[in-house]
Formats: C-alpha cells, structure tokens, sequence
C-alpha cells in the first residue's frame, strides 16, 4: 500500500492554453465554423490520379516510414520501462581447477597433515536474484514518461504524414498549373504564327511595314521564350513526387505527361474554431505528451533523494568434487532485504532535479510557442484562400474582356482598319492576363492545401 501510494515528484495536469473563441481572419469564400473533419481533405477535389498519389505516398514513403520506425522504439523503451518494475533473475556456473598456496600467513604457522588437498577442482552453479521495491515511485514516473514519449513519438508520426499529403498535393497542384500555363503559351504561339502570316501577306500587299513583320516575329520570341521555364517547373514537380512515393525521380512522366484541368474548388470548407486546433494539430498535442514527459521526469530524478529498498537472494550448489555436487551439504543460500540511501554526493541529484525542472519549463514554453504557432499557420492561411479568391475572380473578367479586345483588333487589322500596333499591345495584354489568371488558380488550390494541412488534416484517426 505504501508502495502504491508514495510517488515523489509533480503530477501532472494539462495546460491550460487560451485561444480566441472565433478566426480573426474574416471567414470567406466558402469557408464555415462547421465543426472540420479534414481525415481525407484531398478527395474533396475529386481528382483520381491525386488519390492515387496519396495512397501510394502513404505506403512508400521514406519520411513517414521513418517516423514509424521511431514509434516502434518509443513503444520499446516503454516497455523496457515497465519491465523494470519485476525482479532480475540471474543463473550462473563456474569450474575451475585452482591450487592455494601453503605459505598463507595461517597456515604458514601451524602444522598441516601432508593429506591436506591444496590443489583441487572447484565447481559452482546456482541463481540469484533482486527486487527494488517502488517505494518513492521513481520506476513508476520513468514508465510515466515512457508512455508520454510514446504519445509524442505517434503524434510526430502524424505530423510527418500530414506535410506528406499536403506535399504530395502541393507539388501535384503546382505541375498542372505549369501544365496549363505552357498550354497557354503554346496556344499564344500558334495564335501569333498566324498573325505574322497576315502581317507578312499585308507587308507583300503594300498595307503593311518590314517594321510590322519583325514587331510579330519578336512577339513570337517572347512568347517561345517562356516555354523551357514551365517545361522545368514540371519536370520538377514530377521529380518531387516521385521521390515523395519513393520512386526514381523520373517514373512518373509518363504516368503525369497527360495534361488535366486545375479541379473545382470544394463549396464549403469547414473549419471549426480555434479551441478544435489545440486536438487535432499533432505538433501541438506532441508538444503538450512531451510536457508530461519531461514533467514525470523530475520526480524520476528527484526519487535518487530517498532510499533504495530491494530484496535480495541467492541459492546453488558449491562442491570440490562432481560425486557430491548435487547432495544437501553442497547446497548454499542467502536471502534478506538491503537498503542503500546516498547520504552525500556533493549536490549532484539537487543539481539534477533542477536542471530537469528548467528542461520541464523549455517544454512549457515550446507548448505555448507551437500554440501560437498554430494559430499563426490557420489564420495565414484563412486569408490568403480568401484574398487569392477575390483575385481570382478580377482576373478572370480581365482575361475576359482581353480575349474580347484581341478578337476585335484582329478583325480591324485584317480589314485593314487597324493598325498593327494595337492588335500586338492587346496580344501581349491577353497572354498576360491568362497566365496571371492560371497562376492564381494554383494559388486558390495550393492555399486550400495549406489551409487543410494548418487544420491538421490527416489520413486517419491518430493510432
């Protein structure tokens, strides 16, 4: 009952953290304080080949394996924590032939028979064993702190596997849009291929200038000029997911090399309110599992202050001779309890307890700072979807009115009623205006990813 009882040391309790009640982000553009459920964020997208890129990322990854493997040693050492609670059994046996020496200082000084064996086998075997009994509970907080590192161990495994999902969708969302803005270029080229033939037949006609030729040819240089740049930003984002599967780098071109619209943005995006963070972060609940460590880890140290108790014991067999070994009069045995209290040291367990105490308040510290943390990446993210969105949609009506303003330049220049100069400024605007518009499309996507991963969007139930 004392045993159970007496634990040195603080307990612990949860910090107490306040968050604002509501986002100070103003919510906007589909996003709600319906209670979020992010588990599979990315099928909201509704796009099969990133589906696919995620189940496979999760079963190959070398990042997320690795975070598995430190899980298994934290469960490890937890075990190896709990075992100290049980008693050590030790089994030995030992032969050896030994000679003493006649001229000890006793027997050197009486008369010994010549029978006497000086020179003899000797042969023991036997068990012993030691129980360190719990008393101040300084087994029972290392096995405290084992199961909280646990905790910690499996929410950083949950953390790898969120910037794993967020990455692979990242870098899927980042390819598709390079993919579209090339097309567009391409698109811009051939358009302005076409426009240089007019110019060219015009310029043979006598209605157009050497001057207007090269002004359409140089545009077409501009234009080829932006190609090799989205070729790389492709290949790239293809390199990166392919390592994220764990794949050579260059196995999923041809899987990739088909170009897919950027998909539709979800209607709602539902994400809760601050208070839900602090449960569903795994940086956060990592932080606050390895507060409780660090906090059951002073009254481990703190426990070298108080005695030791333990029981001790032994039993064997003791014999010069193989004929005897196992009779009663080469039996032996020792049991009884030992007690051992350091009585001085100098201050060092002092010492230790409270270097142990300041690692306990860094602790503290980095909760409250991966709080914050936490809040910052939400709220970041709450207005950059938002904002991204309303720039969208202005430059959607830009590129809306740009196609409008080529198509009629065109049709005046063809007619002869315009002059070139005209067509090639509302050309240039057009490819400026759709490339802009394709590149905050990706931005809206990859900003909903960032918005999900700030959430704490995972695969599964944390294990």
């Amino acid at each position: 009952m004392l045993a159970g009882g007496c634990r040195v040391g603080p307990d612990y309790h949860s910090p107490k953290t306040d968050v604002p009640g509501q986002w100070g982000a103003p919510l906007a553009g589909g996003v709600t304080n319906r209670e979020a459920s992010p588990g599979g964020w990315w099928k909201n997208f509704q796009e099969p080949e990133l589906d696919s890129l995620i189940e496979r990322a999760v079963k190959t990854n070398l990042d997320l394996r690795l975070a598995e493997a430190r899980v298994r040693q934290a469960r490890a050492q937890q075990g190896y924590a709990e075992a100290d609670f049980g008693p050590k059994v030790n089994a030995a046996g030992t032969y050896a032939r030994q000679k003493q020496s006649k001229n000890q200082p006793i027997l050197g000084a009486i008369p010994i028979p010549p029978n006497v064996p000086f020179e003899n086998n000797f042969y023991q075997a036997g068990f012993d064993a030691s129980w360190e009994i719990d008393i101040f509970g300084g087994k029972r907080r290392a096995a405290e702190a084992a199961a909280a590192e646990v905790s910690a161990m499996e929410e950083s495994r949950q953390g790898v596997l969120v910037t794993l999902l967020s990455e692979v969708a990242r870098n899927y969302f980042l390819m598709r849009g390079s993919q579209a803005q090339l097309g567009i270029a391409r698109q811009q080229v051939k358009a302005q291929a076409e426009t240089v033939a007019i110019t060219q037949s015009r310029m043979d006609h006598g209605a157009a200038t050497e001057l207007d030729v090269q002004r359409a040819e140089a545009l077409i240089d501009t234009l080829q000029a932006q190609i090799p740049p989205l070729e790389s930003a492709i290949e790239t984002s293809v390199h990166r997911l392919g390592v994220l599967l764990h794949l050579p780098p260059d196995a999923l071109r041809q899987e990739l090399s088909v170009t897919a619209a950027m998909p539709a943005l979800p209607p709602e995006v539902p994400v809760g309110l601050p208070s839900d963070l602090l449960r569903r972060r795994p940086d956060v609940q990592g932080a606050e599992r390895r507060l409780a460590a660090e906090t059951a880890r002073i009254g481990q140290t703190k426990a070298d202050l108080f005695p030791k108790f333990s029981l001790t014991g032994s039993a064997g067999l003791t014999s010069v001779s193989t004929s005897d070994f196992f009779a009663p009069s080469s039996r032996t045995f020792a049991i009884g309890p030992t007690v051992q209290w350091r009585i001085f040291d100098a201050g060092r367990v002092r010492a230790n307890v409270r270097a142990q105490t300041a690692v306990r308040d860094q602790a503290f510290l980095t909760f409250e700072a991966t709080v914050l943390q936490a809040l910052e990446d939400t709220e970041n993210s709450l207005v950059a979807y938002a904002k991204e969105q309303e720039h969208r949609q202005w430059l959607d009506k830009a590129a809306t009115a740009n196609q409008k303003a080529v198509n009629l330049a065109r049709q005046l220049y063809e007619k002869g009623l315009g002059n070139y100069l005209n067509l090639l400024d509302a050309q240039r605007t057009l490819y400026t205006a759709q490339t802009q518009l394709v590149q905050s499309q990706t931005a809206v996507t990859v900003n909903l990813v960032a918005l999900y991963k700030a959430l704490g969007g995972g695969w599964e139930e944390k294990r």
